[in-house]
């Protein structure tokens, strides 16, 4: 945690640090978002055109927010002994030159720029240049008519935050996160809950300027009362913890995901108590028949030009390991050849499958495998065999959710994903659920609709390992494959060896 004499909070310095030139504040309220914001504004507008110095421009959604935007960026002028007129009013005409205007503003005369407040009118930002920040974007009435106006200017090079906290699903705010996460938008998305603030110090920063004690129980009574004020939990949850209303259900529909469904295997094995009493050098040969028969037809069938990576979701008892390989085509669609799923089979003879199908795919480009629990076994002896450079132990946190699922559901929206068709699958994939707003699979026991689904203890499996697939195939590996060179002696030639090329020695930029 940052010093307690600091100025602004680790959440805040991260906000201003962010340069890019288009991002998103998802925010709990009253969280200081917008006073570091501010302090961005005055350093842009108190630097020379030299410095990257230019003109700030600020809408809120009223003339409130607008004052007190002004008065903060007063403020941090002084603080930064930059040379700066008071807040002021002023007034001035519309691009038609017909309507007058109220604006607040501080001037620069060092610099030549300023920061001026501005309403939330898209018409005001016609004909300006600068940095622009939307505060409470979500909250404003045409949103879309100020973005696009403020779009223009990053023509120039201007830049553009949106700070809100939310106000519904459907809302354009939330839905320029959702594409943003899925790779469709290029803003840079800060998601600030009460609890990730409080985390960084907001409550002690409040005892520290109203001269309160801070305890770790006045903090907590602090917080529970914060929630307990709202009308219901929905409310809670939007105002403090950037969970849009309406939020719940299945993350995709139906329609969606059998729109991306193929025809093809899913190959399913289950341990009998009878063989999993067995030693592993007789259980081992029975796998390696059924590997044989089952995997080796569908893995000789792939194409052998094009790269290869699988995701596993793993379970020893109770749930199913599932794995579960893309094919990564030429136009760059992933297609899903088939899919294992294993119950109740023992941790050797999982790894016995897995390296099976691993050592198989052509031209293998990444995997991850869920590394919680016991899965970590197979998810590190996974790293052994294929190098750090191409497996990925996952640990399935909210975080991982929230970076990963989007950009798998927009797969399936662009049509950039197929999977086999199968009933089960499908369930799995309903399976996932928006969660305090986090797409994920909820706790507990997700089987529906078939009878195989009925008769197992799925927890959308399949969801998730098709998730990590699509996860590794995006991944800035090195490839893994077997290369023959020739074997040279200083008298002769004596013909082709094989060799394992791996990190290092096969690759964009590596030796060979």
């Amino acid at each position: 945690m940052q010093a307690p004499d600091s100025v602004l909070l680790p959440y805040q310095q991260r906000w201003i640090a962010d340069d890019s030139p288009l991002k998103i504040a998802e925010k709990s309220r009253r969280t200081g978002i917008t006073w570091a914001e501010a302090a961005d504004a005055t350093l842009a507008a108190g630097a020379s055109k030299e410095a990257g110095g230019t003109n700030h421009f600020y809408v809120g959604s009223n003339k409130e927010m607008a004052r007190e935007f002004i008065d903060a960026v007063a403020m941090w002028a002084k603080a930064f002994d930059k040379v700066s007129s008071t807040a002021q009013e002023e007034i001035f005409l519309d691009e038609n030159g017909d309507k007058e205007i109220l604006t607040y503003v501080v001037y620069f005369p060092n610099s030549g720029f300023k920061v001026q407040a501005l309403s939330s009118s898209p018409k005001n930002l016609r004909g300006m240049q600068g940095n622009v920040t939307i505060d409470e974007a979500a909250f404003h009435e045409r949103l879309a008519e100020v973005l696009k106006a403020a779009l223009a200017l990053t023509m120039w090079g201007a830049k553009v935050r949106l700070i809100s906290t939310h106000n519904g699903v459907d809302n354009l705010f939330n839905e320029l996160i959702t594409d943003s996460r899925a790779g469709k938008k290029r803003y840079s998305v800060h998601r600030l809950t009460l609890d990730d603030a409080l985390a960084d110090g907001l409550y002690k920063r409040i005892c520290l300027v109203t001269g309160q004690e801070w305890t770790p129980q006045s903090q907590q009574q602090w917080r529970d009362n914060l929630l307990k004020d709202t009308a219901t939990e929905e409310d809670a949850l939007e105002e403090y913890f950037c969970v849009p209303k309406a939020s719940g259900g299945s993350y995709m529909s139906r329609v969606l995901i059998e729109s991306r469904m193929m025809e093809a295997p899913v190959l399913r094995y289950e341990g009998t108590a009878e063989f999993n009493e067995w030693a592993e050098e007789k259980r081992r040969p029975i796998i390696e028949d059924w590997c044989n028969d089952h995997l080796k037809p569908l893995l000789d069938a792939l194409n052998p030009e094009l790269q290869h990576a699988f995701g596993e979701d793993f379970a020893r008892n109770g749930d199913l390991t599932v794995i579960a390989p893309l094919m990564v085509e030429q136009n760059l669609k992933r297609r899903c050849p088939f899919i294992v799923e294993l119950k109740n089979v023992p941790f050797r003879n999982q790894e016995q499958i897995l390296f099976y199908i691993g050592d198989r795919l052509p031209r293998l480009c990444g995997g991850k495998l869920d590394a919680r629990g016991n899965g970590s076994y197979l998810a590190e002896e996974a790293r052994y065999r294929y190098g750090s450079g191409l497996i990925d132990e996952v640990m399935l946190t909210q975080g991982w959710y929230l970076e990963n699922m989007p950009p798998f559901k927009a797969a399936f929206e662009d049509d950039n994903i197929e999977i086999p068709k199968d009933a089960d699958i499908l369930s799995d994939l309903r399976a996932i659920q928006v969660v305090k707003g986090i797409p994920k699979i909820p706790d507990g026991n997700t089987s529906t609709g078939s009878a195989s689904a009925r008769s197992q203890q799925r927890h959308g499996d399949a969801a998730i390992a098709l998730c990590l697939a699509w996860s590794a195939s995006c991944m800035d590996a090195v490839e893994y494959a077997y290369h023959p060179v020739k074997k040279q002696t200083p008298d002769t030639d004596t013909g082709d060896r094989t060799i394992r090329v791996t990190r290092g020695l096969k690759g964009r930029g590596s030796l060979l």
